[in-house]
């Protein structure tokens, strides 16, 4: 855990940097996160494949692990790097465990390479009607008055 600099690239930087640690036998295709905290503190993560899929762990969870682990739960926002620098976003997955801890206009960072770094995304853009607790809980309430 590092703290960065203000603005996109140094974020940017963060994520491309834990591409190396990236384990991918089976599809060779590297990620790596960083995440802000809201105290500036920064956290990585790359992508962590298992020969069953299912198990493998996503960049972007592994460095929100590493952030909660931590005792942190407000983040300001994540960027995410691909070795093929091709502006890859969270998955769906990665963008509802990201909704857990981020509202909708949490700062989602791509990256499209040297030329144009980034693509800016909110979470809210990425991933709109989340499942979240008020909407467990209005389910929840709709299922108590049948």
């Amino acid at each position: 855990m590092e703290e960065t600099g203000s603005g996109a690239e140094p974020l940017i930087e963060r994520a491309r940097e834990a591409l190396a640690n990236a384990h991918v036998p089976y599809s060779e295709y590297r990620v790596g996160a960083a995440l802000e905290t809201t105290d500036g503190a920064v956290y990585t993560g790359c992508n962590i494949e298992n020969a069953n899929y299912s198990n493998s762990l996503h960049a972007e969870e592994v460095a929100l692990a590493a952030a909660v682990s931590d005792g942190h739960t407000d983040f300001n926002r994540i960027a995410v790097a691909s070795s093929a620098r091709d502006g890859v976003t969270p998955c769906g997955m990665c963008r509802q465990t990201l909704a857990e801890f981020c509202d909708e206009s949490f700062s989602v960072l791509c990256d499209e390479g040297d030329g144009e770094p980034k693509s800016e995304y909110t979470l809210g853009e990425l991933l709109p009607n989340t499942i979240s607790q008020d909407t467990l809980e209005a389910a929840s309430e709709t299922d108590d008055d049948r």
